[in-house]
């Protein structure tokens, strides 16, 4: 397998990071991207610095907020300045909320976006002109089961954003297909061990609002999701099966890499709902004549 250069945005920890050194681990010069590498996540990039130096890995801690264009342009440039080129490009940035839809602002939901749509759309504004001048590239998303699988309540931001990421990377794969620019979309399902997401998520803003629902009808529904969604999860539910088919997808070669990889332990269905989806949009491309797009061209 040759060596690829590739960029990972969201490696502090969870998926980005199993993927960061998952792939480093395959023998790629892997960039472990995340915000303020100097300051809140300055022991996590330290941390992979000393992973490179103890197993002799290609990988290195960069600087990138997905939420600001000058530093994803900086982030892009620092890479194509010292390596010449990006092969791949893992958007794996996110960040969750929990909480009744209603209690969030406007301003969350479009926080939600930002991150995870919209940090994508920079990103990809940035590193797509040197994919498309070499006509070769692989974009990875990592979206969610939750796009088309069996979902619990009050993480709506998060799902909106999420169903709304995995639009947009069906849209990108058929406008860089004749690019040679290839896509494989990732939907991993829920865990509840492994990554930081619910650690991490953030809360609705008006309390007030969220009072009258713990109030009223949906008191202790919080605690109640949570539990449920627990007990559905297996005790040996792990991520890093996801990291690892990612490195599978990566080493086929070109024109073999699967359009979507699922590894949900819950079995929510969301294999069942893409398998339709998918389907479904192939078909009309080929009613259109456009069936060429759901291929990517070789140089």
């Amino acid at each position: 397998m040759s060596k690829k250069v590739i960029l990972v945005t969201g490696s502090s920890s969870g998926f980005g990071r199993l993927i960061s050194e998952a792939l480093a681990r395959a023998g790629h010069q892997v960039y472990a991207s995340m915000r303020e590498i100097d300051g809140k996540n300055a022991v996590n990039a330290q941390q992979i610095v000393e992973l490179s130096r103890a197993e002799s890995l290609s990988i290195k801690p960069l600087e990138l907020d997905v939420q600001s264009e000058l530093s994803v342009e900086q982030a892009v440039t620092t890479i194509i300045d010292e390596c010449s080129m990006i092969d791949i490009v893992v958007h794996n940035a996110g960040h969750m909320m929990f909480g009744p839809a209603e209690a969030f602002t406007p301003e969350q939901f479009a926080q939600q976006y930002d991150v995870n749509v919209l940090g994508a759309q920079r990103l990809n504004r940035a590193v797509l002109p040197h994919m498309r001048k070499r006509h070769e590239g692989y974009l990875i998303w990592i979206s969610s089961s939750s796009s088309a699988g069996g979902t619990p309540p009050y993480l709506s931001p998060y799902f909106a954003a999420k169903a709304a990421m995995d639009s947009l990377a069906v849209q990108y794969a058929r406008e860089l297909s004749r690019w040679g620019i290839e896509t494989t979309i990732v939907v991993p399902g829920a865990f509840t061990k492994g990554t930081n997401h619910f650690a991490h998520s953030g809360h609705p803003e008006d309390i007030e609002c969220v009072n009258e629902y713990e109030n009223g009808p949906y008191a202790n529904f919080s605690e109640q999701i949570q539990n449920s969604f627990a007990e559905i999860v297996p005790e040996d539910a792990r991520p890093d099966p996801v990291a690892d088919m990612i490195v599978e997808a990566v080493s086929k070669p070109f024109g073999d890499k699967p359009f979507r990889i699922l590894f949900d332990p819950t079995n929510d269905g969301a294999d069942v709902g893409f398998a339709v989806l998918d389907r479904l949009r192939a078909e009309m491309l080929h009613r259109v004549g456009l069936s060429d797009l759901l291929t990517p061209s070789a140089k």
